[in-house]
């Protein structure tokens, strides 16, 4: 049975391969890589065949929205009329709504960079009355995630 685990890279995984060598396990039978973070750049617009679920003009679609009503509204006093009020508004706050999510987005992105996110996996191929020893080994040493594979 194969036994895969998570950790974050740190000193635990280190401890729970000592453990398990410890226990009568094979350096054969326990293999540990570490994942490589793939950081690519976003894409601004979405296609029909690659989306990410962030979109840049959202927010921009909702300001533009606000401040078109808004220039609609005021521009029944102003000089220049309703209509014209009410397409200023609308490029305007289309144009700040998209500088504010993209600001935003460098702004979490920036954040994500400095905390560290890389993971460690761990493969241990062991018998059946050896799992529930394993297991408890991995969690004892704070595993992110457990998977048995028959």
């Amino acid at each position: 049975m194969f036994i895969v685990a998570s950790f974050d890279y740190s000193l635990y995984p280190e401890l729970a391969v000592t453990e398990l060598i410890e226990k009568g396990l094979k350096n054969e039978q326990i293999l540990a890589f570490p994942m490589e973070l793939s950081i690519e750049p976003r894409q601004i617009l979405d296609t029909n065949h690659h989306s990410d679920s962030i979109s840049m003009t959202d927010f921009g679609f909702i300001l533009g929205t606000a401040f078109m009503i808004l220039g609609v509204i005021y521009g029944f006093v102003w000089k220049w009329g309703p209509i014209i009020w009410g397409l200023i508004g609308l490029v305007g706050g289309f144009f700040l709504g998209c500088t504010l999510d993209y600001l935003y987005g460098k702004i979490r992105r920036f954040k994500c960079l400095r905390k560290p996110i890389t993971e460690l996996i761990i493969m241990i191929d062991c018998q059946e009355d050896q799992v529930e020893m394993v297991k408890q080994t991995l969690q004892g040493h704070f595993a992110l995630g457990i998977s048995i594979l028959p």
